[in-house]
């Protein structure tokens, strides 16, 4: 089991959260796919669930009226989320939302990069964000699509001090690994011409990726067929309300 019980080192995702129109419907897919269960509560941005793994946060969903065919938002961790908002404009970024309070809970912004991508920002007080990660049925792994990846490269690395490194494991691909000062990876960047517009891509980790996917389509999803690469055996996942991620799953041992 992968727990996290204390905020996460400046720049790592830490949090993911998905508005959907209906939360019910919601919580019923991705119960079905995951087998979260929830805690529930109503903000002031409507209701909202937490889906548990094993008791620890995984994710949540908001429920909002508007809300259709969006994404999951991928929310980094900041010791000082005013100082790293001055540093996403300062870097040709835009702050959309916040910094703002989150009850006793933490400290928000939402923001948009220079390729157009949006993310989060999470200073975690008493709730640290993800405390289940890196196994079955939580979050893995982000990873930004841009049709050009270079000013997403010089963005992040300005604000979060990333270093980039290539990835020798795929050299047909334009993959940039980012890493913390501090070596670790938490992510990468990926540069493809076809993409329509630039985005975080959200994988989560799941036993076995053929079930999962008959799953969700059971649960009124649709998926791709799996397909295997170096490091997992993924596919394409697109929720009843539009929103695409993947799941993976590990080569045995």
């Amino acid at each position: 089991m992968s727990r996290v019980t204390a905020n996460q080192p400046d720049g790592t995702p830490t949090w993911i959260e998905l508005a959907v129109p209906d939360l019910d419907r919601a919580m019923d897919f991705y119960g079905a796919l995951f087998g979260w269960t929830y805690e529930t509560d109503t903000t002031e941005g409507g209701r909202y669930a937490v889906g548990l793994v094993g008791g620890g946060r995984a994710a949540g969903l908001l429920e909002r009226a508007d809300a259709e065919g969006g994404a999951w938002t991928m929310f980094m961790a900041a010791d000082d989320c005013d100082g790293t908002a001055k540093r996403i404009t300062d870097a040709g970024g835009r702050v959309l939302w916040g910094p703002v309070e989150i009850r006793d809970f933490g400290r928000a912004v939402i923001a948009e990069d220079t390729v157009g991508a949006r993310f989060g920002l999470w200073q975690g007080r008493s709730h640290v964000g993800c405390e289940v990660v890196n196994e079955p049925n939580s979050l893995v792994r982000n990873d930004l699509v841009a049709p050009d990846a270079a000013p997403a490269r010089a963005f992040y690395a300005a604000v979060f001090g990333y270093t980039l490194d290539s990835n020798p494991d795929l050299p047909d691909l334009d993959f940039t690994f980012l890493r913390r000062p501090d070596g670790h990876e938490i992510g990468g960047i990926i540069g493809d011409p076809s993409a329509g517009a630039a985005g975080w891509a959200t994988l989560f980790e799941v036993a076995d990726t053929d079930a999962a996917v008959a799953r969700a389509v059971a649960a009124g999803g649709t998926a791709a067929e799996p397909e295997d690469n170096v490091y997992v055996r993924q596919a394409r996942v697109t929720d009843p309300f539009g929103t695409e991620f993947v799941i993976g799953a590990r080569p045995a041992a």
